[in-house]
């Protein structure tokens, strides 16, 4: 993700259409007789990274905020409300003559000197979202010295101390014991946290303390949150990208993502600091860390949930360039191609390999089918090059049909993107990532961007995607309507330039209400709600109607890109037997327009899907979370030309079914 601001602004308002647009309509020629190129299954997909709490606090379904103690502040999310009646302290886990795993080495002991009800709360990510009459699952560990605590009693409460749900363990040995149970919530609360009270007097010892709905998605012990992963499996992704974005990298090497701390047992997983916790003053949020709970096995299995294909992207040895920039040197390299190579064989290995056994132990036996990896996230200049050489070559020796993804840098222009293309071209690179953080006019403007490019040089991933109202990184970035639209125009290239982009994502993808640290982003939600933006049904829209087949379409022999604020991309699907038409209109005006649909046989009906809204600063609120979105109705099919009205600010796609 790029986090400089971006020079190009976008003014004022949208450029006005010409005087005489409404007068006259436009004639779209559609031959359905030949085919240009096939679409990719992998078109339109999705880019995941843990900022905006997507993973911890999000995604990853856990209510407990810093579970193991294992915070740089040891007691972060824990409040102690009646201290002067007893004392929390944090030990090493050496204190005590038990195992402890080597990444969870905090744990709380609790010495009670009295009887009165001393307690611990925990607030959750910003709260917990409770929901009446859904069940709730707890977990922990303790151990009870000299069976002194009778009773555990954990409550749901209120910020008015009322409890809504309760339950209770009696803790029965001195030795580390896992202990379960479950309660049912009797009220809808979005705020909840999760009092702990005890029985007796003497000392526990308490870690991972979990709490987790029921209800999650596939009923997944301990899973993902239902109605945020319903919202991507109804993009019907094509492909998912992970774990980011910059938190690939890291500010400095140490702290970049290392999947190997991500897979195994979920206690055993190395909690650490988010690389977002302090990187933006207008929004630090120094309680950002990651438990890895959604870790590169989730991840795998998410995507195989979607019907994504897997898209992990693994540091190359160099921290974030816009932070320390620390690079590994070139003799220091192979533990990270390593990585890379021990990832392939996680996925794709067969059970009696190393890391194939460890997927297998995590309950997938079959692979992954791991078919793309990504060697950096936008590292640029010759630093990068020379490490990318390195990979490309270890990969293709031993995993000759693994698709590589090399990055172009932060921006779709400038010398960094010149040089990494130019360089990329020459070492014949499989597939290029390009980001896009530009006004809504930049992405109207650059419809036509692939039209010229070598059908012969490396294919397009365009990875990040998001028009900025404002500008880059700034926090009034809005995910309003004008947004979203000039998306859907610039996409209508993408489309029509399939020969060359194979993959597409907006970015990022979520963000929590209350701890967001980048705007736009395509996916909202609180501790209860969540929805899609404009551009989320934008993406969901191309996504589901991308055909299998790229058709021409025209005006006056030209592609439409702009002409009278006007842009099209045109497709058939072999499958349903459909033509797909998508139009979008970016006009002030509605306009006609007329398509002479050549080279196939419709039948009496077909469907119109449309999205549109009169306000340029409309967008999806949880107040009104279905403002805009697809809107379908019966098409009757006319003799000839079809005939079609497009609103203004509008996106159309027409679907008719050939015989």
């Amino acid at each position: 993700m790029k986090r400089n601001v971006i020079s190009t602004l976008f003014i004022g308002s949208l450029l006005l259409s010409s005087i005489y647009a409404n007068a006259q309509k436009a004639t779209l020629e559609v031959d359905a007789s030949k085919t240009i190129t096939k679409i990719q299954p992998t078109m339109f997909g999705l880019f995941f990274e843990d900022i905006n709490f997507a993973a911890d606090g999000g995604l990853y379904a856990e209510m407990i905020k810093n579970r193991s103690f294992e915070f740089e502040k040891p007691l972060m999310g824990w409040e102690q409300p009646n201290t002067k009646r007893s004392s929390l302290n944090k030990e090493s886990g050496s204190a005590l003559p038990i195992n402890i795993a080597a990444n969870n080495t905090n744990f709380c002991r609790v010495e009670i000197n009295n009887d009165k009800g001393y307690a611990l709360i925990n607030e959750g990510f910003r709260g917990m979202g409770v929901k009446k009459d859904a069940k709730y699952n707890l977990s922990f560990k303790a151990a009870n010295h000299n069976g002194a605590i009778k009773k555990i009693i954990f409550q749901l409460i209120n910020k008015d101390q009322k409890v809504f749900g309760e339950t209770s363990i009696v803790p029965k040995s001195d030795d580390w014991t896992n202990y379960t149970a479950q309660f049912t919530a009797t009220e809808t609360e979005a705020k909840a946290k999760l009092k702990i009270t005890f029985q007796g007097t003497g000392t526990i010892d308490l870690d991972m303390i979990s709490l987790f709905p029921e209800d999650t998605w596939k009923n997944r012990k301990n899973g993902l949150r239902k109605d945020l992963v319903q919202l991507l499996y109804d993009v019907k992704p094509g492909f998912l990208r992970f774990p980011g974005g910059c938190i690939v990298e890291g500010r400095t090497l140490s702290d970049r993502y290392q999947w190997k701390k991500s897979v195994g047992n979920v206690e055993d997983r190395e909690t650490k600091m988010n690389r977002w916790n302090v990187e933006f003053n207008h929004k630090l949020t120094p309680d950002y860390f990651q438990s890895f709970g959604l870790g590169f096995f989730e991840y795998f299995q998410l995507s195989e949930d979607i019907g994504a294909e897997p898209l992990p992207i693994l540091s190359c040895g160099m921290a974030c360039q816009y932070n320390t920039g620390e690079l590994a040197l070139m003799s220091e390299l192979d533990p990270y191609v390593q990585d890379a190579l021990d990832l392939i064989e996680f996925a794709n290995g067969a059970v009696t390999t190393t890391w194939g056994k460890i997927r297998s132990d995590m309950g997938h036996p079959k692979p992954f089918n791991l078919k793309y990896i990504g060697v950096g996230n936008e590292q640029w200049g010759v630093d990068y090059i020379e490490r990318y050489k390195v990979f490309e070559k270890a990969i293709k020796a031993k995993y000759p049909n693994i698709i590589i993804v090399s990055g172009s840098g932060p921006s779709p222009d400038g010398e960094h993107f010149d040089y990494a293309m130019k360089e990329l071209k020459e070492l014949k690179a499989e597939l290029v990532d390009e980001h896009y953080y530009k006004s809504p006019q930049w992405f109207r403007e650059n419809a036509g961007r692939y039209d010229n490019y070598d059908r012969k040089g490396p294919k397009i991933f365009a990875g990040e995607y998001a028009a900025q109202s404002v500008s880059g990184a700034n926090p009034n970035n809005r995910n309003n309507w004008e947004c979203a639209f000039s998306e859907a125009a610039f996409i209508t290239g993408l489309e029509r330039n399939a020969a060359v982009v194979q993959l597409t994502s907006y970015a990022p993808l979520m963000a929590h209400e209350d701890a967001w640290q980048w705007t736009p982003d395509m996916i909202w939600f609180n501790n209860l709600e969540s929805y899609g933006s404009a551009n989320y049904y934008v993406q969901q829209l191309f996504s589901i109607n991308k055909g299998t087949d790229l058709l021409d379409i025209t005006q006056d022999g030209k592609a439409l890109i702009g002409q009278n604020n006007l842009y099209a991309s045109a497709v058939k699907d072999v499958n349903s037997k459909e033509i797909i038409i998508k139009l979008v209109n970016t006009a002030t005006s509605s306009q006609e327009v007329s398509i002479d649909l050549k080279g196939a046989k419709l039948g009496s009906k077909g469907s119109l899907i449309r999205l549109v809204s009169a306000n340029l600063q409309d967008e999806n609120t949880f107040a009104d979370p279905k403002k805009i979105t697809p809107k379908q109705s019966e098409y009757k099919v006319t003799k000839g030309k079809q005939q079609l009205s497009l609103p203004a600010y509008s996106i159309t796609v027409l679907k008719l079914k050939t015989t």
